[in-house]
């Protein structure tokens, strides 16, 4: 195994606690506690699994870390009469994923830059933190390199589900009977049947 497995390998170690990195990823997290939301970094966490999901250290590259609450949704508690059941504060579950959310939330903070991925680096009883990488197209170094400059022609991709987590939201990872996938949606597939 090269540098990489074994990169990827101790940090599972220290999401689990466990193997010697599980001290430095608890003060990390202690230290992100104090942080805001989102804060810009200079280079990522995880390298190897950032470079697997497309990072290069190069100019135009961003990544940022978002931390996202745990739990269901909030809303505030209706203050006019009814019965609690109908209060509508309960047992509301999102309907988008924490890491759907996360590159939101990057996407808006930084809007001249585009969403290219993103990935889990931590949690606590509170919060979710993960790590967004980003890539501002108009970058001269972007535009050249022929594998990323796609990404020019692709706008929004964080809000319309085009990244790796929305499109697992959105069901277009699982598969058919056979061994075909149902595209372009679970909902459009199932009334094409009909």
């Amino acid at each position: 195994m090269g540098a990489h497995g074994y990169i990827i390998e101790n940090f599972q170690k220290a999401y689990a606690g466990k193997g010697e990195f599980a001290d430095s990823q608890r003060e990390r997290i202690l230290q992100w506690r104090r942080e805001p939301a989102i804060v810009r970094l200079e280079k990522p966490t995880n390298p190897a699994r950032a470079r697997e999901l497309g990072y290069k250290a190069k100019q135009g590259f961003v990544i940022a870390r978002v931390r996202v609450r745990k739990g269901s949704g909030h809303k505030t508690r209706p203050n006019k009469g009814r019965r609690p059941k109908r209060m509508g504060v309960l047992k509301l579950k999102r309907s988008i994923s924490k890491q759907r959310i996360a590159e939101e939330r990057a996407a808006r903070r930084f809007s001249n830059l585009e969403v290219l991925n993103s990935y889990y680096v931590g949690e606590d009883g509170q919060h979710i933190w993960y790590e967004v990488i980003m890539v501002d197209p108009y970058h001269p170094v972007i535009l050249s390199d022929r594998e990323v400059n796609w990404i020019i022609n692709h706008r929004g991709r964080a809000f319309r589900g085009l990244t790796s987590a929305g499109k697992k939201g959105r069901g277009l990872r699982k598969k058919g009977k056979g061994t075909e996938k149902i595209r372009p949606s679970i909902r459009a597939n199932q009334r094409k049947g009909k």
